[in-house]
């Protein structure tokens, strides 16, 4: 009998249901080290924000500079080579500027790192330069130019009267700050715990499969909870302040989640890097901060006067 007409060996039988290997959560993530390494970044986000606010720029340059070198590996593998050089001065200079020299001056790193990038790609070869040049001015508005914002209101100064700052009084700009990124935690936080329990109807399959609008609701109604709390007894604003900064903040962070999810699949990367262990890489991370951070800004400024 030849071997194309030997009968298959019987498969062995096995009790109960096999065993699934590998089991991870439904959400896709470590839990514990994910929120371990969460409170240790904010705790250190928060520590310099609150009482050294050059630290808190100086640790948003880093977080930013991480950010743009996992896009520049990401690109380089999908055969993009972005300007590092220029793209990296530039994602340096811009929260310092913000916070010496405010928005004016936030704007100019802007144009003076674009204008670097353009004329840095002119003197090497022509090949691919378009891809290039359009990398790194969008990798400069993306990363550096957003997440300034978080170090813009340090720049106005001016301080608040409450009592949980020493001498009675605190930072407008910090404690503004430190209340934006408790709302994108807070957005973070229940929209995994609702989107992990009940999420049954994607958002964005096609990008972000794991995103639901439930985990959405869940959010949206966390960070309204939060930012009420917080528009009370930290802002000193009246109740309806917080639900503003919290929609808008929840609206920003989820755009900047989908968008960096797209950015991703675009590239054909799982995560951006592994540096951060339970949440992947600095910019997955920072997805949501960088959208927030202008948003959050622009908020501030309109409930100024309630």
């Amino acid at each position: 009998m030849g071997q194309a007409d030997q009968a298959p060996a019987p498969r062995a039988r096995t009790r109960g249901k096999q065993p699934k290997s590998n089991p991870t959560p439904k959400a896709g993530r470590n839990l514990p080290a994910a929120v371990v390494v969460g409170l240790a970044m904010l705790l250190a986000v928060l520590g310099g924000l609150l009482f050294l606010p050059l630290a808190f720029v100086a640790i948003v340059t880093a977080f930013a500079v991480f950010g743009v070198w996992e896009i520049y590996r990401a690109l380089e593998h999908n055969g993009t080579r972005m300007p590092i050089v220029p793209v990296m001065t530039g994602t340096v200079a811009m929260p310092f500027a913000a916070y010496f020299g405010g928005i004016e001056s936030q704007l100019f790193a802007l144009l003076l790192s674009a204008v670097a990038v353009l004329l840095w790609r002119s003197i090497e070869s022509a090949a691919g330069s378009a891809n290039s040049i359009f990398a790194g001015v969008f990798t400069l508005g993306w990363v550096p130019f957003f997440i300034s914002f978080a170090a813009l209101p340090l720049h106005a100064g001016g301080t608040t009267p409450l009592g949980l700052w020493p001498g009675g009084v605190a930072p407008i700009g910090a404690w503004e700050i430190a209340v934006m990124l408790l709302l994108v935690v807070s957005n973070d936080t229940f929209g995994y715990l609702v989107g992990a329990s009940i999420g049954k109807h994607p958002m964005a399959p096609k990008i972000s499969p794991k995103k639901s609008w439930e985990g959405f609701a869940g959010s949206a109604g966390g960070a309204m909870l939060i930012g009420v709390l917080a528009a009370l007894f930290v802002l000193d604003k009246p109740w309806w302040v917080g639900v503003v900064l919290a929609l808008g903040t929840v609206a920003a962070a989820t755009a900047g989640d989908l968008g960096e999810s797209m950015v991703k699949r675009e590239l054909g990367v799982k995560d951006m890097s592994s540096i951060l262990p339970g949440h992947g890489g600095v910019m997955d991370r920072l997805d949501s901060i960088v959208f927030a951070s202008p948003v959050a800004f622009i908020l501030y400024g309109l409930v100024a006067g309630a």
